[in-house]
């Protein structure tokens, strides 16, 4: 296969697929998704975050995020508050952040396996390139 953006972009899209096929499996051995774990830490890395804020970190739309951050709640993961105007804060519950915790293990587990076959200096150099893409 010759390389060309949209190529490779399948290519990293097919990656980014497997990727998350399989932290999804896996954290469902602890009873969450992807989804909701991704969304666990980015509330634990921005406490107080907005609803919007947040669904720009985790890839979703307002409307997304404010669906999944209700089940959370229900689910007594995440608390929600009053916060300046009309924002609504995140912050973790306990359960919230053994939740995200045991996600931490599984996550890592499954990314060190989707990445073996590259060496250091291969991950380094990917890593590299996908931050200058992902910046253009």
């Amino acid at each position: 296969m010759t390389a060309t953006p949209q190529t490779t972009g399948r290519l990293l899209k097919r990656a980014q697929y497997r990727n998350h096929r399989a932290a999804d499996r896996a954290l469902a051995a602890i009873g969450t998704t992807l989804v909701q774990w991704d969304a666990l830490r980015a509330i634990d890395e921005a406490p107080g975050a907005s609803a919007h804020a947040l669904a720009v970190a985790t890839f979703q739309s307002d409307q997304s995020f404010g669906t999944l951050a209700a089940r959370l709640v229900a689910q007594g993961l995440v608390e929600r508050a009053p916060g300046v105007g009309r924002r609504v804060e995140h912050r973790l519950t306990d359960a919230g952040r053994r939740v995200l915790e045991a996600g931490m293990a599984v996550t890592a587990e499954v990314t060190a396996r989707s990445f073996a076959e590259l060496s250091a200096a291969e991950l380094e150099t990917l890593h590299g390139l996908l931050e200058r893409v992902g910046e253009a």
